[in-house]
């Protein structure tokens, strides 16, 4: 329909030929073509109503999703995905609904406002960006039919498994080793903190098949639960995001075929750059919810709540407060809107995801830390939302590259462009 606009010439058609459309869309389309707007801006516009709707129903779901107990999150999985969360970015041809990024980071911005579960949001999101995303981008044909359909459908859980010991900060300074042996690898190794490691059924494990190369030869693998020497460790216990299980992984004499290998040998630190990309991009998404949250709560509550006979939200310092999480959740709003846009015209995110991850994540450990101190006592009680968010921030300002990290990588790519 926006590619007959654009072939008729809107500016040159008559107003009845726009019956079917609101007032809004007609005036906005003419002004497009007026100031000769590129088609996608066109497309956006008239999506706008149906993305509306789209976030709509995908924030009561979350809402719905937030009513059960954590402690069947696993029911809480299937639910999202029998709700389409993880087709829904995938291509059309294997199955999924291939919406855009923009889309698809509204979607989880909508499922973070709603289900005030962050382990849960943010496992979802995570599955979607660092495991089937990476399957789809660089697996053959034989391993996307093989595991993309259960990853899809909720009955598999996949986990991205890189970090080690040794290798936080320093992501490709591996120890676990894959020796070329027969029709396939042999690996050694072990990995730790690593999301969905105690309960995934597949993951996509990084271990250097050529260690004199450095991160040239480093190749990523797919392991099944069931490989002979694979071990799931027991969850290790957090602070915060509860329901997003994360323990180590074990390495001893586990044979890979050959055919398991994902992407070419020594391609694995080019898969991981182009995943952790991803991550850092979009992975925060649901935060960005959980802060529109977090708002609305806090000026309702600030606006009820009354000491010395008036409404807290009388207060310069709690008004102020309430102002600075509004200028966060904005801001927060459009970096993740400008990453996705960057994504989807197919441009390089490094930097920029740098930046988008850097910001959302301390300012949803601000955010969080100022709705708290505007709940006061009630916010420090035992399963208090507001209580939760804070814990559940933390650890945003350290997975995906430390604040400390995202800042080295952004002020030494700007220092590139100047050299």
């Amino acid at each position: 329909m926006v590619l007959w606009f654009v072939l008729c010439g809107i500016g040159n058609l008559r107003q009845q030929s726009f019956a079917c459309f609101p007032q809004s869309h007609i005036l906005c389309l003419k002004a497009i073509c007026a100031s000769k707007v590129c088609c996608s801006k066109m497309v956006t516009i008239i999506q706008t109503s149906r993305t509306k709707s789209a976030d709509q129903k995908a924030l009561d779901f979350a809402r719905k999703l937030g009513e059960k107990s954590e402690e069947d999150w696993r029911s809480s999985w299937q639910d999202a995905a029998d709700f389409g969360l993880f087709r829904r970015f995938m291509p059309e041809k294997f199955g999924g609904a291939a919406c855009t990024a923009q889309a698809f980071s509204d979607e989880m911005m909508a499922i973070g406002q709603g289900c005030p579960d962050n382990g849960l949001t943010m496992g979802i999101n995570s599955h979607v960006w660092t495991v089937q995303q990476p399957l789809v981008r660089f697996g053959s044909d034989e391993q996307i039919s093989k595991y993309l359909p259960a990853l899809l459908s909720g009955k598999s859980i996949g986990s991205f498994a890189l970090t080690e010991q040794s290798a936080g900060s320093d992501a490709l300074n591996l120890s676990s080793t894959a020796v070329k042996k027969g029709q396939g690898y042999e690996l050694n190794g072990a990995k730790t903190l690593i999301g969905m490691a105690p309960v995934c059924d597949v993951a996509l494990v990084f271990a250097s098949t050529a260690p004199e190369r450095g991160s040239w030869g480093i190749s990523a693998f797919i392991l099944e639960a069931g490989d002979e020497g694979f071990t799931r460790g027991e969850p290790q216990s957090k602070i915060g995001l509860k329901t997003l299980p994360m323990g180590p992984m074990q390495f001893e004499k586990c044979f890979v075929p050959e055919e398991r290998r994902l992407g070419p040998e020594g391609a694995g630190a080019q898969i991981f750059q182009a995943t952790l990309d991803w991550e850092r991009a979009f992975l925060l998404a649901p935060h960005v919810g959980a802060m529109a949250r977090q708002l609305d709560q806090c000026a309702q509550y600030c606006k009820e709540r009354e000491v010395f006979g008036q409404p807290i939200d009388n207060f310069q310092s709690v008004s102020n407060r309430l102002a600075d999480m509004r200028v966060r959740l904005e801001t927060c709003k459009l970096l993740l809107s400008k990453a996705a846009a960057m994504f989807d015209a197919g441009e390089h995110l490094t930097q920029f995801a740098a930046m988008t991850n850097l910001h959302i994540s301390e300012a949803f450990l601000q955010s969080s830390i100022d709705a708290f101190r505007n709940f006061g006592g009630v916010g420090y009680l035992d399963n208090s939302a507001i209580g939760r968010d804070v814990v559940d921030s933390l650890g945003g300002v350290i997975y995906s590259g430390t604040s400390d990290v995202l800042r080295g990588v952004i002020s030494r790519m700007e220092s590139q462009k100047h050299r």
